[in-house]
């Protein structure tokens, strides 16, 4: 049953997942931490920062540690195998669709309005992470590690997997000595 439970579980979130990685998240977060509570907000959110230091696709690495977390190497095989198949048959049918049909208002409305729904959904997962951060390094550093971090993003383009690994050299280092 633990074996079904975590291929519906990947399968939902990458099926809804609208847009990959980015969309797919929060859907994986509602079926892993809230639905089958496989793991905690706080594994979660540091699954996810180690997640997108690491090269490749964020969704596979999700599915492949909780699967191989919760029920070892055939949990990490059905877990990826739930995440990877969805995307796979629906890019090769979707697009055959969309090519057919570009032109067509629908599709156009369709791809374009779904995209506020995705950001409501990433902003609400950031509030669950900056909610658990405040919680565990107080709401000082919290404010001082994201606007370093805005800043090194968004102004001097620094690439986010540098920012992360520096995050995890900073809580690594310093927070154990205060």
């Amino acid at each position: 049953m633990l074996l079904l439970s975590l291929f519906l579980g990947f399968f939902i979130a990458n099926v809804l997942g609208y847009g990959g990685g980015p969309a797919s998240i929060p859907l994986m977060y509602e079926e892993v931490v809230d639905r089958y509570q496989w793991l905690t907000n706080a594994e979660f959110s540091n699954m996810l920062a180690l997640g997108n230091a690491l090269p490749g696709p964020i969704a596979t690495k999700i599915a492949a540690y909780v699967g191989y977390d919760v029920f070892g190497w055939w949990g990490f095989l059905i877990a990826l195998f739930a995440t990877v198949f969805p995307s796979a048959i629906a890019l090769i049918l979707l697009l055959k669709l969309m090519q057919r049909h570009r032109q067509s208002q629908v599709v156009k409305g369709m791809t374009l309005l779904v995209q506020p729904v995705i950001a409501i959904m990433m902003l609400l997962l950031t509030w669950d992470m900056i909610k658990d951060a405040v919680g565990s390094i107080g709401i000082w550093q919290s404010l001082i590690i994201g606007l370093i971090s805005l800043l090194a993003l968004g102004k001097f383009k620094i690439h986010p997997a540098f920012m992360i690994i520096a995050a995890f050299a900073y809580g690594g280092f310093v927070i154990p000595h205060l």
